[in-house]
């Protein structure tokens, strides 16, 4: 079973308008849309994907995740999104109300810190609730915004935040692995793969080395689509030399089970 813990998804109409800003300063390889997503599924040989839908300010939270609930169950795990312009009760019903799973924290693009006392209070609920989150950890922005997603900022997070469940995205630390290694690496969290515009572009022996030490059994496969192509990254993943029993982790069996997904029956 594979799931891709790393999809951005729009309304057909706005994922056009985000994709030609050229997000991040990348180019996009895919269309950001659901039907777009699934057809890159069916090609690229995953069960299931975690979608991220992310409102960059409040007034918008609820209509991004009354979009992002609507998603086909069988094939997607809505991750919705929260902002610390509402209140925790105002983001928690957001989400409950949708029947949104999981949320994403993007502080590149949302005034979401992780050393700011409003989203910890914020992921201190998510917690208490049980509802998973992935974050953009690292770089890609300007100094404002890659200080607001840093590593140590990350760190302090997760010990601060008992019993939330996880993922950083790009091995905890996006264009700045060192302060990954250091401050992510070993943490409480899931590490997540996606290093767009590939994670072919980092030493295979770095990334083995990160993993190893992280425990393959607690990092998960993620594309970042529509910004990679999640084929070329699932062959990044089987280039490295893992074992049989990690490389099925990695690719869907550690995202299963922290998410809680059954998967498939075998005869």
């Amino acid at each position: 079973m594979i799931i891709d813990a790393h999809c951005h998804v729009w309304p057909d109409e706005i994922a056009r308008k985000v994709l030609a800003d050229r997000p991040v300063g990348l180019d996009p390889v895919h269309d950001g849309t659901l039907d777009g997503l699934r057809r890159t599924m069916d090609t690229a040989g995953i069960d299931m994907a975690m979608t991220l839908a992310v409102a960059n300010v409040g007034r918008t939270v609820r209509r991004t995740n009354e979009f992002i609930g609507r998603v086909d169950r069988s094939r997607f795990v809505p991750f919705g999104t929260v902002h610390p312009d509402l209140s925790v009760e105002d983001n928690l019903a957001a989400l409950r109300d949708n029947g949104v799973v999981g949320v994403k924290l993007h502080p590149l693009f949302q005034s979401v810190a992780f050393a700011d006392a409003r989203t910890r209070e914020i992921l201190a609920a998510l917690a208490e609730n049980d509802i998973p989150v992935i974050a953009h950890v690292g770089s890609g922005g300007d100094a404002d915004q890659n200080e607001r997603g840093a590593p140590k900022s990350l760190a302090a997070m997760i010990a601060a935040t008992p019993g939330l469940r996880l993922i950083a995205a790009h091995y905890g630390g996006y264009q700045v692995l060192d302060e990954a290694e250091r401050w992510s690496v070993g943490t409480d969290v899931h590490l997540e793969t996606s290093w767009p515009p590939s994670m072919g572009t980092l030493p295979p022996d770095r990334v083995m080395s990160i993993i190893r030490r992280h425990g393959a059994d607690r990092v998960v496969f993620g594309s970042d689509w529509p910004m990679t192509d999640p084929a070329t990254e699932i062959a990044a993943v089987k280039a490295l030399g893992l074992t049989s029993e990690e490389e099925r982790g990695v690719l869907g069996d550690n995202l299963a089970r922290l998410l809680r997904i059954e998967p498939p029956a075998t005869a």
